[in-house]
């Protein structure tokens, strides 16, 4: 890798540890305005608590403060609404506007095993084709069907396929024996946190996976869903960062909730928004 590859990737893997909190806020580009990010001001306590954020151009020009330190992975695939056939997706943003946009990294999903899979392995080569001209790592995403399995079988071979195209890393799904999908895969894997769980649920999740071989997560609706969205991905940084069980770092979540108001309180603060 030459000097511009390498100083992108430290941006997004922490340089220290090697490994990475993500934070997905990318799923309007095909579900629309989705649960916690109807307005996306709410992101803006998370962003500092991330190690990158992956997003797509529009919300990133129109939503995001163009001051914070937190380095951003592009999407730039796209096409298909959540009504229609996601793996009929293209490459939907340039290398250039990448550029323009200071992307440390471009991330874009490849359907394995469904109707299009041909054509989106072939997309992803095209975009490694064109981010190795401008020193920028791609992240495949290992989107699954639901007809598919999210075994270790069919997610390894999602995730080696990629890395055989050239992905500089990979995100996908945790499952049983996912030490399996690791070695297999000459590449970071970083896990996607999927639809909303249990915090608790989530954190042994994420736990499971850094100790199976995983360099990070891509988390989003188990972070800006939850009921406490600055403690949860400080919960998660804590296992990726510092290896600190899914109990301890649950403590951490539980610790930073806000007390809730008492019936009294509550009637002062109306009182005082209607003054």
């Amino acid at each position: 890798m030459d000097f511009g590859m390498k100083n992108r990737l430290s941006k997004i893997f922490n340089p220290k540890t090697g490994k990475t909190v993500m934070l997905a806020v990318d799923h309007g580009y095909f579900q629309g305005p989705t649960t916690g990010l109807r307005d996306m001001k709410g992101i803006t306590p998370l962003i500092p608590n991330a190690d990158c954020l992956f997003v797509t151009r529009g919300i990133l020009r129109n939503c995001i403060d163009p001051k914070i330190d937190t380095p951003v992975c592009l999407r730039v695939s796209g096409g298909p609404s959540i009504l229609g056939d996601l793996s009929n997706e293209d490459i939907t943003t340039s290398m250039e506007e990448a550029v323009r946009l200071n992307a440390s990294g471009v991330g874009m999903s490849i359907f394995v095993g469904a109707k299009n899979e041909d054509r989106t392995i072939s997309n992803l080569g095209r975009l490694i084709n064109e981010a190795e001209r401008y020193g920028i790592p791609v992240l495949a995403i290992t989107a699954v069907g639901k007809e598919m399995a999210r075994d270790s079988r069919y997610l390894g071979l999602a995730c080696r396929m990629a890395a055989e195209i050239g992905a500089h890393f990979v995100k996908t799904y945790f499952c049983e024996d996912f030490h399996k999908v690791a070695e297999g895969c000459p590449v970071p894997i970083v896990i996607a946190g999927g639809k909303k769980i249990p915090e608790l649920d989530a954190l042994l999740m994420t736990e499971g996976a850094i100790k199976a071989g995983a360099s990070g997560v891509d988390m989003g609706r188990n972070i800006f869903q939850s009921d406490n969205p600055v403690g949860m991905i400080k919960a998660v940084r804590a296992i990726v960062h510092k290896g600190v069980s899914a109990k301890e770092a649950f403590d951490i979540y539980e610790k930073t909730k806000k007390p809730q108001s008492t019936g009294s309180e509550r009637d002062i603060d109306e009182q005082m928004e209607k003054v």
